[in-house]
Parts: structure tokens; C-alpha cells; sequence
């Protein structure tokens, strides 16, 4: 394939660009999907490639016709592959059930046909001989606009300039996972965590009890390594993920004794969670955490430990796991 090998550009965590300079940048979904460089060369094939530089081809059949749609035009493009919910939204845990199927053709196919995805494609680095990446955003933008690239599995959203605050506020308001600021005049920058590109993720904070802990390794041999925490259901408490992060380290110790000084034999949680190595405690210590989402079975995606809450006795903490997801 004659076409050069470019690694993603990577965005910054952040937050909204100063409203003086609004107009200065453009404002796109963050998707939860993964990242795929897209080679088109021009005689009807399609490589797809990881963030790592995997060739992730085989795993997404139902992407190949791409490669013809563009006829002899070869092109680089970056984009997001997403699984899609019932409401439309990216849903990542949907997308794992795709992802690692690149070298079994017959599981990707039978797969393809349970859960489609959708290629979500954001800018164009090289097209017809030519390398963009030193243009700035806004004319690859119109460049990749250009195309037309809109099918059956995949298309090319439209991005905001300007209104930055309320594109994020809609980002929010409809359940998205964040929004990615990019810079108008910004190149793009192969591999690199740029600050032209900043990441905003809509984070969410709920109160849950922790039941159990594993120990930590390494520095943190002796001390809790992450905590399992649970919220109610049906009258049960249900796991809903393992927290390992968030902590200083006085903050952890402080941690392992009130952990040791709940010690039970018997796991709290109903079922019992696959837990390596868990110490399991009465669960009476109440802790906020934030997250990013919920998997369809209610695990917290992406958790961190915001704090204790002595505030909150076990009964006022922790509100039910959504009917739909218990």
C-alpha cells in the first residue's frame, strides 16, 4: 500500500477554551468507540489501524466496501469506530464484542450481523498523493466535508465553530460521553498529545458502599490496591465496579484501616463478584465516586474515588441501580 503510515493525533484532557476565543476553535462529539486510521488506496481495498498501529481490518467486515467509494482517489482519514445502542448512543462495552477478531473472519462476520458498527470518520491527513497535515484543521475539515463520505456504516458529522459551552451543555443533556475542542488553525500533530486538540469527558459522581478490597502491589503492597463498591438493587447489594484510583497516599492508609476495621468473612455483595484475592467488609463505609458511564449491566465505567462520605450513614447512601440495568 503506497500510502503513508501516520499515527493518530492524540487530544489533550482539559477544559473549555476561554469564551473570548470561542470562535477559534471548532467543537466535536467525543465518541467511545476506537480509534482507526483509515487507508483508502485507491483500487478498492481498505486498511483499518489500531491507535496502536494493529491492523484491525479483519475484525470490521462490513467497513469494506468503503475502500471503493472513493473510486482511484487514495486517502489517509481519521475517525472512531462505535458500536451503536438502541438510543442511537456509542456504547463501548457493545463494541468489545467486536474488538479483537481481526485474525477470525467467521466470528467477525457472525458478529457484524448481532452488532454493527458505525465509522465515524473527523479528518483527512493525506488524499490524492498529497499529505495534508501541515494545512490547518479548518480547511482539512472542508477538505474532508468534501468527500461526501456518508453510507450505510459510516459518516462525517458536521463540526460546530464557536459555542463551545453550549455544544458541551448538549453533550451532556442527551447522555454523551464529551466533546473534543479543536484549534481552527491547528496541523495535525502524527502521534502526538497535542494541546490544539483539547478532551472534555461529561463525568458522573454517585455515593456507593464499599464491600470488599484488594490488596495493592509494589509500593502498595499492605494497602488496599482498589476498593469493590456496590449500590442497592432489589433489595440486594449489587457490585458495581472496582475503584484503584483517586487516592494520595495518606488517603489510602487512612483507607486500610477503616477497611480492617470492617473485616468479614462473608461477601456482602449478591452475586458474589469474580474478585481475585478480594478482603471482603461489612459495607459500612459510604464514598463518592465519579465515573464516565454505566455498562448495560450497571458496572461503573472508568471509576475514581472522590471521597469518603462520613456525612452519609449506608441506609441515606447509595440510590438504586436503574430497573433496566439491574
Amino acid at each position: 500500500m503506497d500510502l503513508p503510515l501516520i499515527p493518530p493525533m492524540l487530544a489533550t484532557p482539559g477544559t473549555l477554551p476561554p469564551a473570548a476565543q470561542d470562535e477559534r476553535w471548532a467543537y466535536e462529539t467525543k465518541q467511545d468507540g476506537q480509534r482507526s486510521v483509515v487507508y483508502l488506496p485507491g483500487d478498492g481495498n481498505v486498511l483499518l489501524r489500531a491507535r496502536s498501529g494493529e491492523d484491525i481490518t479483519g475484525a470490521y467486515p462490513e467497513l469494506l466496501p468503503l475502500g471503493a467509494v472513493l473510486g482511484p482517489v487514495p486517502a489517509v482519514l481519521d475517525g472512531e469506530i462505535l458500536a451503536l445502542d438502541d438510543e442511537g448512543r456509542a456504547n463501548f462495552q457493545l463494541l468489545q464484542s467486536r474488538m479483537g477478531l481481526a485474525h477470525a473472519p467467521a466470528r467477525a462476520a457472525r458478529r457484524a450481523a448481532e452488532v454493527p458498527v458505525h465509522l465515524v470518520l473527523f479528518d483527512v491527513m493525506h488524499l490524492a498523493g498529497r499529505s495534508l497535515i501541515r494545512l490547518p484543521y479548518a480547511r482539512r475539515r472542508s477538505a474532508l466535508q468534501d468527500l461526501g463520505l456518508s453510507g450505510p456504516s459510516w459518516s462525517t458529522p458536521a463540526a460546530l465553530v464557536g459555542h463551545g459551552a453550549e455544544a458541551l451543555a448538549a453533550t451532556r443533556e442527551h447522555g454523551l460521553e464529551g466533546l473534543v475542542c479543536k484549534r481552527l488553525d491547528s496541523v495535525y500533530e502524527p502521534g502526538v498529545r497535542s494541546r490544539a486538540w483539547i478532551k472534555i469527558r461529561n463525568m458522573r459522581t454517585e455515593d456507593v458502599l464499599v464491600g470488599g478490597w484488594q490488596p495493592g502491589k509494589g509500593r502498595l503492597t499492605g494497602l488496599p490496591g482498589a476498593v469493590l463498591v456496590g449500590q442497592r438493587a432489589a433489595g440486594r447489594l449489587r457490585y458495581v465496579g472496582s475503584v484503584g484510583t483517586g487516592w494520595s497516599e495518606a488517603e489510602r492508609t487512612e483507607l486500610a484501616g477503616l477497611l480492617r476495621a470492617t473485616a468479614t468473612d462473608v461477601c456482602p455483595f449478591d452475586p458474589v463478584p469474580r474478585a481475585p484475592g478480594a478482603h471482603w467488609v461489612v459495607p459500612r463505609l459510604v464514598g463518592e465516586v465519579r465515573y464516565s458511564t454505566r455498562t448495560r449491566d450497571g458496572r461503573l465505567r472508568q471509576p475514581s474515588w472522590l471521597r469518603l462520605r462520613p456525612d452519609l450513614t449506608p441506609e441515606e447512601a447509595a440510590a438504586d441501580i436503574p430497573d433496566d440495568l439491574v
